[in-house]
């Protein structure tokens, strides 16, 4: 059985009373997610139930909540006992969250429950369930995570973040971390070896996204605008998100485009990372820097450079340890990544001294004293006071 980083995690949240809510982007492992931990639970008194089957809809389409209670009787949950009730792709019944908030109030029933979207799941259900679910988030794998699925051996090796440089480490797992960096990390892509199904598949992803996720889930109509908009985006990864230059390449005005980026970030598509300054209100003024949450996305969408790859990579490397944000001066002079406020990391391809000095001088001021340089290759060989980029 493949298993997720998250898993332990959420088998603990199994034992606890709150609404179990895994939430992230189509084909990122949401529905096999919940199956195994329902397989967990030892109890008969349990049913899966995927809405995008219609009798499943039904059930929950019923004006009178007794009567749902009564349907789910007869698909043999039997309520007068501690029931474990999963019910994938929440959103397809956008009235559901108060038949959840109805049954979880009045029976013994632990909730499993999967969205394609924070987007959804966080608006809808932050005040009908407030204080009745815990949301998970569910991304592409991890490095350490591929490895895993593609059965390396070698996995062991990347377990301990933020390593010095090893020769060993990264000559075993370079042409691994290369098709990470080429493919991403969407389960299904990853189980693939054939380089045309796994083109197919992230294609399938990125129509199912655009033909399936914004039509329900957005008031947004022109599919073919949005779709050049994206496109644009993957030559920009990695870049300040400049409105005004945007408008003007597209068209579209300002505020439709901020509220297109904001859905592609709710629906998991992109994450934007904010400034690192010490005012508050001064960050939410400054503009932010634009990722795409998977690599094969990415790259099946645009042709970003080599450096924008990996840029790309270490950005969503980071973001599954802790907040992750960038520092830049007026004069140009940046920092690629603050980790939670306290760690300073530069993405260079081959790094060398004058990269770490620099990145040292930069990150003093802000009082910052724990730095790392992230590479791919050593830029000559007696330099190795960097971190190999599969070991972030």
């Amino acid at each position: 059985m493949l298993t997720r980083e998250i898993y332990p995690e959420l088998l603990n949240a199994l034992k606890v009373k709150q609404i179990i809510a895994i939430t992230g982007m189509r084909r990122v492992g949401k529905t096999t997610t919940v199956k195994y931990l329902l397989g967990q639970i030892e109890s008969s008194n349990k049913i899966y139930l995927d809405l995008e089957r219609a009798e499943h809809r039904m059930i929950f389409r019923q004006d009178n909540y007794l009567n749902i209670a009564k349907s789910l009787g007869y698909e043999g949950i039997d309520l007068t006992q501690k029931a474990w009730i999963a019910i994938d792709e929440v959103q397809l019944v956008p009235e559901i969250a108060s038949v959840i908030k109805f049954l979880y109030d009045n029976y013994a029933i632990k909730f499993l429950i999967t969205g394609s979207s924070s987007y959804y799941l966080k608006n809808l259900f932050s005040e009908s369930l407030a204080g009745r679910k815990r949301i998970y988030e569910l991304w592409p794998l991890s490095f350490g995570e591929f490895l895993k699925f593609r059965d390396e051996a070698q996995a062991f090796l990347v377990e301990e973040p933020f390593i010095p440089y090893s020769r060993i480490v990264s000559g075993k797992l370079q042409e691994a971390y290369k098709e990470f960096l080429a493919w991403g990390g969407f389960p299904e892509v990853v189980l693939l070896n054939n380089a045309e199904d796994r083109k197919h598949l992230l294609k399938d992803i990125v129509n199912s996204y655009l033909n399936l996720d914004i039509q329900l889930l957005a008031d947004f109509r022109k599919v073919d605008d949005i779709y050049r908009i994206i496109r644009l985006l993957t030559a920009r990864v990695g870049s300040k998100t400049d409105f005004t230059k945007l408008s003007g390449i597209t068209g579209i005005n300002r505020q439709l485009l901020k509220e297109y980026l904001l859905f592609f970030e709710q629906t998991y598509l992109i994450r934007q990372v904010p400034a690192f300054v010490k005012n508050a209100d001064r960050e939410i003024a400054l503009q932010k820097k634009l990722y795409f949450t998977d690599n094969g996305i990415l790259n099946i969408l645009g042709d970003p450079g080599s450096g924008a790859v990996l840029e790309n990579s270490i950005a969503n490397q980071l973001s599954l340890k802790g907040n992750v944000k960038y520092y830049a001066r007026k004069t140009g002079q940046e920092i690629d990544f603050i980790l939670n406020d306290e760690v300073a990391f530069e993405v260079k391809e081959t790094p060398g001294q004058f990269d770490l000095k620099t990145l040292q001088h930069r990150a003093l001021p802000l009082g910052i004293g724990k730095v790392f340089l992230v590479g791919l290759q050593q830029a000559n060989p007696e330099f190795t006071s960097f971190v190999w980029a599969g070991n972030v």
